[in-house]
């Protein structure tokens, strides 16, 4: 674990998951991204994409039938499964060892049954850490959904949710404390590692907690939660315990943000700037360690 003292950039540079010589494509990692929806197929697509330059190995998304098309027109390298072709059986196919991990949410619509489902198999199914965002959080406060995050919880597979401060609210009612503490509420209630997102991010799991307050306003747009979400979960494949895979990703999510408005202007940023600024990101995060071997 890190120092007690912080989570400083220095600690989050080691660990960075760097591909061992003998590396394949399944040995770093396979995420499944249940995401996207006819209405936000997009979301799909940016978490697919920030997974994929986030290191993960094997990317599959599963998603509507009509929006399998534009993934694999997007990205060659994308995998895409009709949803509707996804059984319970598949969850065990999926595993065969290697390691893994699941996101679901990302672009879903908080009304649609059909998502509600696969937000619910995903937690009754996935035998591997699953990460929820966007409309699949919707889904969390019925009591079938909070019995199955405490059912994961009771056999050791962690789960983590990234709602912004909008989404927390609705999660948790009623809460009038500060970020840090409806973060610590959202872990207790849900059983979670929570990623509560704003202009300051807070990361908790009970035991730890990281402020993060890198960011900045260029990532004030539409996508950059799904963007996050697939570089936190790309982190989650590969084996990353979950408080760390969290406060990596956003640390470097951060710098992307900041590596992208240098270059465009804080006003112009886009998701898909960000995605481009991964690499540049993950460069200036790894520089961090030098201090450390410096010192």
């Amino acid at each position: 674990m890190p120092p007690t003292d912080a989570f400083r950039d220095e600690w989050l540079a080691l660990q960075l998951p760097y591909p061992a010589p003998d590396a394949n494509k399944y040995s770093r990692g396979k995420l499944f991204a249940f995401a996207g929806s006819e209405a936000y197929p997009g979301a799909a697509l940016l978490a697919a994409d920030a997974a994929l330059i986030s290191g993960a190995g094997y990317v599959q998304v599963v998603t509507e039938k009509n929006v399998v098309p534009l993934v694999i027109a997007h990205r060659p390298s994308l995998v895409a499964t009709d949803s509707s072709d996804w059984t319970a059986e598949r969850f065990q196919e999926s595993r065969k060892g290697k390691p893994c991990a699941y996101l679901v949410g990302s672009g879903f619509d908080p009304n649609d049954p059909a998502a509600r489902r696969q937000v619910f198999d995903v937690l009754a199914y996935a035998k591997a850490p699953v990460l929820i965002d966007g409309g699949g959080l919707a889904f969390l406060t019925s009591l079938d959904g909070k019995s199955l995050l405490e059912s994961r919880g009771r056999q050791g597979y962690p789960t983590v949710l990234t709602p912004h401060t909008g989404e927390a609210a609705r999660l948790s009612a009623f809460f009038a404390g500060d970020d840090e503490a409806l973060a610590q509420k959202l872990v207790n209630e849900f059983r979670a590692t929570i990623v509560l997102k704003g202009p300051v991010t807070y990361v908790c799991d009970g035991e730890n907690a990281y402020r993060m307050d890198k960011g900045t306003s260029a990532l004030a747009k539409a996508g950059t939660g799904d963007v996050l979400a697939g570089m936190i979960g790309a982190f989650l494949a590969q084996g990353i315990e979950p408080f760390t895979a969290c406060a990596l990703g956003c640390r470097i999510h951060a710098q992307a943000g900041r590596e992208a408005a240098a270059k465009r202007t804080a006003i112009c940023v886009t998701a898909e700037d960000v995605i481009e600024a991964i690499p540049e990101a993950i460069r200036v995060v790894r520089s961090f360690a030098e201090r450390t071997i410096s010192c």
